[in-house]
């Protein structure tokens, strides 16, 4: 996870960028919500996302699902 220099602790939703290795903060926050399922992920648990679609999911098989052709 890279912070942005401008980036500080907050309580809210984060915005990311998602890269091929990682993310990137745009906005500081505590959570992001899954694209597939709705829930917060903390970001110290964050472990799925799309480039492509530049979004979040909770788990291996919410991304599977929604990354199928």
């Amino acid at each position: 996870m890279l912070m942005n220099k401008n980036s500080s602790p907050s309580n809210g939703e984060a915005r990311l960028h998602y890269g091929p290795s990682g993310f990137r903060v745009l906005r500081a926050g505590q959570h992001v919500i899954c694209a597939m399922s709705g829930v917060p992920i903390p970001l110290e648990e964050l472990r799925y996302w799309s480039v492509e679609y530049q979004e979040p999911y909770a788990s291996a098989q919410l991304a599977t699902e929604r990354l199928k052709p």
